[in-house]
């Protein structure tokens, strides 16, 4: 597997030329009360990886470029993600259900996140797939052209400037004001935004609930990297690995490192007796989650075809 930069598809955007509006701005929903807060992470460049990490897949340490975006300054909440799950939540602008084709998941098999909270608290327990349909149908019912992070852009906004452990330093006392983890959390995500943001106002971004990213896993990707590459991207080649970021409420301080990465796996839908395994719901894995991106520079609507197309297989 090789890290490619699909240049043609502008996520991986041509320039550093971003909208003259680029300031933080709330993504209504039609219809409903709920909202996605969306903060500006300015263009700049990172050492990606942590060459001081026990992990091999952190290494080699390569300096990558990163275009400008917007990101949720929190996790995608239940209440926001059954907007999209219920149709007769989804309203159209005439104040009726949408039924236009949107492909909607199907009833988990069960409480995809065991009864630890659903208003305020982060979806939890889908797929990528899910996340991604998620992204889609919101590109598509407002006009902006929303998706998963990538590896690089997720870290590059975790570390907000910084090349310690942690956006805020090094000493794993000082996690406890900024996530939840096995330390604080007592085996449960919380709300989100109930703790310190990092210094580009992402609430949640170390701990609460582990987020998808666009990247297949590969524990050797960062050695196909081009030096002050801009926004590498392992393309997707198989359902498993893919990569999840951030560490959750269950994890040690170490896993919440900004350049720890987690690789997805089978076992994580192990209890789903359904034939075949849901696409939309992973049965044992609560602990993740997910927030999303809009590039600064929107792809042409040729250019976003093209990229479902790579992400969902058709």
């Amino acid at each position: 597997m090789k890290c490619v930069a699909i240049l043609s598809i502008c996520f991986l955007a041509v320039t550093w030329g971003y909208t003259q509006d680029f300031e933080p701005y709330n993504q209504g929903l039609h219809g409903v009360k709920e909202f996605i807060s969306m903060v500006p992470i300015p263009r700049g460049q990172m050492q990606m990886g942590d060459a001081r990490s026990k992990e091999s897949d952190e290494k080699p340490v390569k300096e990558v470029m990163l275009p400008a975006f917007w990101m949720s300054a929190m996790e995608i909440t239940h209440d926001v993600f059954m907007v999209f799950r219920d149709p007769e939540i989804d309203l159209d602008e005439n104040d009726k259900p949408r039924v236009d084709g949107v492909t909607r998941p199907s009833a988990p098999y069960e409480d995809p996140v065991f009864g630890m909270g659903k208003d305020g608290y982060p979806a939890a327990g889908m797929t990528q797939f899910a996340a991604l349909q998620f992204c889609k149908w919101l590109s598509e019912k407002t006009g902006h052209f929303y998706r998963l992070p990538t590896e690089a852009e997720w870290e590059y906004a975790c570390r907000a400037g910084s090349e310690k452990a942690y956006f805020f330093g090094k000493k794993k006392k000082d996690l406890k004001l900024y996530a939840w983890y096995d330390r604080n959390s007592k085996r449960s995500f919380h709300q989100v935004g109930q703790l310190q943001p990092n210094p580009w106002g992402l609430y949640d971004i170390l701990g609460n609930v582990a987020e998808w990213t666009l990247d297949q896993y590969d524990p050797l990707a960062y050695g196909s990297i081009n030096e002050e590459e801009e926004n590498p991207w392992t393309k997707p080649t198989a359902l498993h690995p893919r990569t999840v970021r951030g560490g959750s409420f269950g994890d040690e301080a170490v896993e919440l490192r900004c350049a720890n990465r987690t690789s997805s796996s089978e076992e994580w839908k192990k209890r789903d007796p359904q034939i075949p395994k849901s696409f939309w719901w992973n049965t044992d894995s609560p602990f993740v989650g997910f927030r999303l991106v809009r590039p600064a520079i929107t792809p042409s609507d040729e250019e976003q075809k093209a990229f479902w197309a790579i992400v969902l297989g058709g």
